[in-house]
């Protein structure tokens, strides 16, 4: 299997990696790099629980091949919170108790990252569109779309 050298900007931190050519981003970032916010579920791109963040884009990392992101930014749920303050996203998910066993919190919360960035103030319909990618078999999506909602005033405030 031929192999070939990767150079990732990792939550702003400039890391290289030999993988082989068929080594899926999930694989890179739990085994080479130890980001084990990164869950892997379906392992096909489906459930939204592998979710990070390519150039500022959601991207299910278990059906990303690795080669494909080599030169790119990618920006995991341990990159988020800042000088040991949690993201206001972060922060919300705790406030409002929107997540049951954590699994798919990691891919969630990055994928409303994501959503505030393009869409600074979403109402619920579009919250719930954009989550469409990410399952949560605990919660229902009630708080989850709460502590969406409950974030954005802050959020737009800082983008406006």
């Amino acid at each position: 299997m031929k192999s070939m050298t990767l150079s990732l900007t990792i939550n702003g931190a400039l890391r290289h990696c030999e993988v082989a050519s068929s080594t899926v981003l999930a694989d890179v970032l739990r085994d080479t790099f130890g980001l084990q916010g990164c869950k892997v579920a379906c392992d096909q791109g489906v459930c939204g629980a592998c979710t990070v963040l390519v150039d500022g884009e959601p991207v299910a990392a278990c059906a990303t091949f690795a080669f494909v992101v080599d030169g790119r930014s990618i920006m995991t749920v341990e990159g988020l919170a800042q000088n040991g303050v949690l993201h206001a996203v972060q922060t919300s998910f705790l406030e409002n108790s929107a997540f049951q066993c954590g699994f798919c919190t990691s891919g969630m919360i990055l994928s409303i990252v994501a959503l505030l960035r393009a869409h600074p103030e979403p109402d619920e319909e579009t919250i719930r569109d954009w989550l469409g990618g990410n399952v949560c078999r605990c919660t229902g999506y009630g708080p989850i779309v709460e502590a969406v909602r409950r974030v954005i005033p802050a959020h737009a405030l800082e983008h406006a």
